[in-house]
């Protein structure tokens, strides 16, 4: 940097500069070139180029694209190895899709009945039909294009893939299958398939397989005819390119669930990509223990011949006789005896295994993957061990996460599906909907719904079970809102099954009027 460029930065000299500058006239320009690189830093200290703690840190500054799409494949990979090898990976993917999608997302219909026009009565009754017509397709292996699967296994499998992948795409074809008076059929397409047509370079229109309008919105997605690392059926590559919405019904065609982080995104990445490393690492770390631990309790004695032979006494507990130092294979088993040739000793090496060392390591990295999974420590590992308020406080903040995406997965996948099921079953009259294909408003009215899925659970049930008793007394809370967040399932149901189970007691003798007696205590006392 010339003299020029730092009286440009408006660097003045103080009276420290000054002082320094009597004394050390070096050190004194040294220092004056530190401010000036300084000052053209900024004021971020994080921004600095001259800290020799920063000075090599390279960053790029591409767009959302070019910072994922070239390392989106391998980010597949390793993910997906982790999952299949590492406990903890496969026990992180689990987890949420346990406390996520679970036993499916189950769909109760909420119309907007002020809209409709329509009475309580009628707008209940509608709503259970409507439950009833939508179970005759969900709960049925029809749904899945595959002919495997139900709704919400469907539901797990793209969730599960989305998380593993990156994203995960949905086509949406109309099959008659006989049995079913459906046709709407979900099939799942692993984020490996959609990619550019003959592998032409990512573009301003098309890239990561899909094509898109000025604004950002998929036209189309190019999507492969086989998976690329298939070695079954191998044969000449084919894409076969499906416009992302009806040209005439301006319905989705094609459902690319991926979890946006930065505007412009294309394609998503794994939910393991911030921690592949460390997660590596660790499993190569714990498989290293492991071994050092089997290794020292397998040696126990050396024997030292003449020889070289080391005949062991078939008596001799190991499972190899006649072991040798020349040996090509080297071979341990527990209590094993080694024998040397003449002129070789041994020193025996003490590897301290089990490492005491290895718990509290393993923990404090645990830790910091939880924080980047938001998993906390105690439902990452499945390790309660602290007060139920730790551990309460632990599972609240998990269901945070898991909230945001069950609310992610049902806005992206289940109410779309849902939607294509009614436009079919009221085209079909099956669901009778007046207005619906007239006026959005309408048809938004009756698509409404909520999607319940498993309940958190309850460390103290009594005392969860008493706070929610209080809110829907204090009328902060209401009874459907407080089953489906303590059971998971649905009041009106319940409430018609208590009503009748309670009939059906008192009809029995099992359950007695307590205000008859005191009436007529009441009417003998005098006055």
């Amino acid at each position: 940097m010339t003299e020029k460029n730092m009286n440009e930065l408006k660097v003045k000299e103080n009276v420290i500069d000054r002082i320094v500058r009597f004394i050390d006239p070096v050190k004194a320009e040294r220092r004056f070139r530190a401010r000036a690189m300084m000052a053209l830093s900024g004021s971020y200290i994080g921004a600095s180029r001259a800290k020799r703690s920063l000075s090599q840190w390279r960053t790029s500054w591409g767009d959302a694209d070019s910072d994922t799409l070239f390392d989106l494949p391998i980010l597949r990979d390793r993910s997906r190895d982790l999952i299949r090898n590492a406990p903890l990976a496969t026990g992180a993917i689990n987890t949420v899709c346990t406390n996520v999608v679970g036993t499916g997302l189950k769909l109760q219909s909420r119309i907007d009945r002020e809209t409709l026009g329509i009475d309580e009565v009628e707008a209940d009754a509608w709503e259970a039909n409507t439950e009833r017509e939508f179970r005759l397709w969900a709960e049925s292996q029809e749904s899945d294009a595959a002919r495997t699967l139900t709704f919400a296994g469907v539901q797990n499998l793209v969730f599960r893939s989305a998380l593993e992948s990156g994203d995960v795409f949905i086509l949406m074809p109309y099959i008659e299958r006989s049995g079913s008076p459906y046709g709407l059929s979900l099939q799942v397409i692993e984020g490996d398939r959609v990619c550019n047509e003959a592998n032409t370079p990512d573009g301003p229109e098309v890239s990561g397989g899909v094509k898109k309008d000025t604004y950002g919105a998929p036209i189309a997605y190019h999507i492969m005819d086989q998976h690329p690392g298939s070695i079954l059926g191998m044969r000449k590559r084919s894409w076969t390119i499906v416009p992302a919405f009806g040209e005439t019904s301006g319905r989705r065609n094609v459902l690319h669930l991926f979890w946006q982080m930065r505007p412009g995104q294309t394609r998503g990445v794994p939910y393991l990509a911030p921690v592949i490393e460390p997660l590596k690492q660790l499993d190569r770390y714990t498989e290293a223990e492991l071994m050092a631990a089997v290794i020292s309790g397998m040696f126990t004695v050396f024997i030292k011949s003449e020889t070289g032979d080391g005949m062991v006494s078939p008596m001799t507990p190991t499972s190899e006789i006649g072991g040798k130092a020349e040996d090509e294979d080297y071979k341990l088993a527990s209590g094993a005896i080694v024998g040397l040739a003449p002129g070789e000793d041994i020193s025996v090496a003490d590897p301290k295994r089990p490492n005491t060392a290895f718990d509290p390591f393993v923990l404090a990295i645990l830790r910091q993957t939880g924080v980047a999974l938001e998993l906390p420590f105690e439902v990452l590992v499945k390790h309660f061990t602290a007060s139920y308020s730790a551990a309460r406080a632990a599972l609240l903040e998990a269901w945070k996460f898991f909230m945001t995406r069950r609310y992610w997965l049902s806005v992206n996948f289940c109410q779309p599906v849902y939607e294509a099921w009614m436009e079919e079953a009221v085209s079909m009259g099956r669901i009778s909907a007046p207005g619906f294909f007239d006026d959005p408003l309408i048809r938004k009215a009756y698509c409404g719904t909520e999607w319940v899925g498993p309940a958190k659970g309850m460390i103290d049930e009594r005392a969860e079970v008493e706070a929610a008793q209080l809110r829907v007394e204090m009328g902060i809370s209401t009874l459907a809102e407080e089953t489906a967040a303590l059971t998971g399932g649905d009041w009106e149901k319940k409430h018609v099954q208590s009503a009748k189970e309670f009939r059906m007691r008192k009809d029995a003798g099992l359950i007695v009027d307590k205000q008859a007696p005191q009436k007529v205590q009441l009417a003998t006392q005098p006055n």
